[in-house]
């Protein structure tokens, strides 16, 4: 049985260091992390770091994974840092590192995030999207159905949606991010958002890989609670790459947008 998607260890100096459970396996590749445990737990190092600096009162406005190569199921370290200090405007960058054979460390994947100062803007608040409201789920929840690992620490409720138009499910965190510490709304968010390609696939699986390099999250408001609504479009190139777009959602209605890049390439 999974229990949360990381385990803490003592840190190592300026690292915290967490083993990866089952819970992190890929439904591409069960020996690789998928990129929503890795990006939940850089969010938490990032969230962590801005309320012990001069970042404290400023809050995450955008949010930037990059995969920087295979995420082994392994015990990963964790560095936060401050990168662009400011009292308005600040970037805070965190970066996941694993041992290599030879006991060299080398970075599989980094957060960037902005930071901004909030204000009272109530009364020009607006959203894009009227909020979206959750049916029914259908019979598939996606196209890995039965796949072990991290797929197994999410509620899936795809939407029933009219032919041609972009996907919409409802995911929420069945498990902590770490051991049974608290989990940020941010963060359970994190554990979900990634999956917006898998949500909105215009490729099927069995034919195609078309893995992300990278998961760009923009929020107008932060996230409440644990459940949220994606509603996602993929859409490839005839070079090989393509995108996936998608709108978030959580009960209250819109609060932003995320976008990633794909790698394509047919299964032989």
């Amino acid at each position: 049985m999974i229990e949360c998607l990381f385990r803490r260890l003592p840190a190592d100096g300026e690292y915290a260091v967490f083993t990866s459970t089952d819970g992190t396996r890929s439904n591409w590749d069960p020996e690789i992390q998928h990129g929503s445990p890795p990006l939940a737990l850089l969010t938490r190092a990032i969230e962590d770091l801005s309320g012990r600096t001069a970042g404290a009162g400023l809050r995450i406005g955008r949010l930037t994974l990059d995969i920087l190569g295979a995420i082994p199921v392994t015990t990963v370290r964790v560095r936060a840092w401050v990168d662009r200090p400011g009292s308005r405007i600040s970037m805070m960058v965190a970066e996941m590192s694993v041992d290599r054979p030879d006991g060299s460390r080398r970075a599989v994947a980094r957060v960037t995030a902005w930071l901004l100062a909030p204000s009272d803007t109530r009364d020009a608040a607006t959203d894009r999207y009227p909020p979206l409201v959750e049916g029914d789920a259908s019979g598939v929840a996606h196209a890995w159905d039965g796949a072990p690992g991290y797929l197994e620490t999410v509620s899936w409720r795809r939407q029933a949606t009219a032919e041609g138009a972009a996907a919409e499910a409802w995911l929420s965190p069945l498990v902590p991010l770490v051991d049974s510490e608290p989990t940020t709304p941010l963060q359970r968010l994190a554990m979900v958002v990634d999956s917006a390609n898998g949500i909105g696939a215009a490729l099927d699986p069995q034919r195609f890989v078309f893995m992300n390099t990278d998961t760009v999250v923009h929020l107008h408001r932060l996230p409440v609670r644990a459940d949220f609504g994606l509603r996602s479009r993929g859409s490839i190139g005839p070079d090989g790459i393509g995108v996936t777009n998608a709108e978030i959602f959580d009960r209250e209605g819109f609060i932003g947008t995320c976008a990633q890049t794909l790698l394509v390439q047919r299964r032989s």
